[in-house]
């Protein structure tokens, strides 16, 4: 492979909305090459597992407009009411979203979700120790929590009836850390 850079040679804005921007451009490519392509300017994200007390999940039940279906998720959203950290964040979307904010907060990952035409870069938590706090949904969402036990989640996971990656890899993440937590595992890991 050649020694040249990979870089943007120029950038031109589609289209605009409130969470992220569409652009094409030229390319210049490792082997020197040229090339035009697509790609989606996206804010940080958080995604939130919120385990209750009893040990169960608290996923929700959604709209998503893009698969035309009802899914169920893991908390989530975009670093977006101005300056805010991303345990802000995560407080933020789960009195949203659950009706409920976490005293513990673990980081399990980050990465990027779709790194193929879009750099939407996403901060995996665990949030465990719930009381309540209830924030208003934002106006577009119609959102139902569902308290579900792990087993049943890695269950609803093998047979597709959870089919959003970013709660799969969440629950698959705090499921992990908790089985290994040096803490006392709660009596719901067996």
């Amino acid at each position: 492979m050649s020694e040249i850079k990979p870089q943007r040679l120029e950038e031109k804005p589609v289209y605009t909305c409130r969470i992220f921007e569409v652009y094409e451009g030229k390319i210049q490519l490792p082997d020197g090459r040229t090339a035009t392509q697509s790609w989606i300017n996206h804010r940080p994200c958080i995604a939130a597992v919120p385990v209750s007390p009893e040990g169960k999940l608290l996923l929700i039940r959604q709209y998503r407009a893009a698969v035309e279906q009802m899914l169920l998720e893991i908390p989530a959203g975009a670093l977006d009411k101005g300056p805010e950290t991303l345990e802000e964040c995560v407080q933020r979307e789960l009195a949203e979203e659950i009706g409920f904010q976490a005293r513990r907060l673990v980081k399990l990952f980050e990465g990027y979700l779709v790194p193929g035409y879009c750099n939407e870069y996403m901060y995996y938590y665990l949030a465990t120790d719930l009381f309540a706090a209830f924030l208003p949904p934002d106006l577009d969402e119609v959102i139902e929590v569902v308290p579900t036990s792990f087993q049943e989640a890695l269950a609803m996971m093998k047979d597709g009836r959870i089919a959003d990656s970013k709660t799969a890899l969440g629950i698959t993440l705090a499921w992990e850390y908790l089985k290994g937590s040096s803490d006392t595992p709660p009596p719901f890991f067996g």
